[in-house]
């Protein structure tokens, strides 16, 4: 499965991925808000999930590129998490972008895309997204997209150790109908 946007295209994973997936997971400044970077090996693995991902539920976190500009800019899309808390089971949308392509609008563009594959093409009723507070970027993103915040669904990541700054996350939401209400337009990806 393949999704194009105006500039990017959402793709499985390529062997030759793998390389500059693992220095985006090493960067400091693009890991700031994880709790830790990625090893060569745990990104690898990382990649591995995904695809299983993809053929377990027929969606996932896509590679993105930009088509005759960059063979990779990071991914985008969409994934169950794996711990529970007051909104699981559910589906997250993410996104993770290499630096050199921040404040160009691919996060938002991607993820748009990613929204509508999971409402239009996926049946999904409901796809929400967290972070840190302090991740003004990421939520700038969400709500561009047009997901909501209500304070009452803010938690406590449950693999986050308890008084970490990164402990506490933000919730937004999106249903399917505020996405039908937004006007979105249908995708119509390509097949392989």
């Amino acid at each position: 499965m393949e999704i194009r946007t105006d500039r990017l295209l959402l793709r499985r994973w390529r062997e030759a991925d793998r390389e500059p997936f693992a220095e985006m997971n090493a960067d400091p400044g693009v890991m700031r808000y994880m709790i830790a970077s990625l090893s060569r090996d745990e990104s690898d693995a990382f990649i591995d999930r995904i695809e299983e991902g993809f053929d377990i539920w027929g969606f996932g976190l896509w590679a993105v590129e930009v088509p005759g500009e960059w063979d990779f800019v990071g991914l985008t899309g969409l994934w169950p998490p794996s711990f529970e808390a007051h909104f699981t089971p559910a589906i997250e949308i993410g996104w993770r972008l290499c630096r050199d392509s921040w404040g160009k609008g691919y996060a938002t563009e991607a993820a748009r895309a990613a929204l509508g594959f999971g409402f239009d093409h996926a049946g999904l009723e409901e796809i929400v997204s967290f972070t840190i507070p302090a991740n003004i970027a990421s939520i700038a993103v969400m709500e561009r997209l047009g997901m909501t915040h209500n304070p009452d669904d803010d938690f406590d990541h449950p693999r986050i150790p308890p008084g970490s700054p990164l402990s506490r996350h933000v919730l937004y939401r999106m249903n399917s109908e505020q996405w039908r209400r937004r006007g979105a337009a249908v995708l119509n990806p390509t097949r392989r």
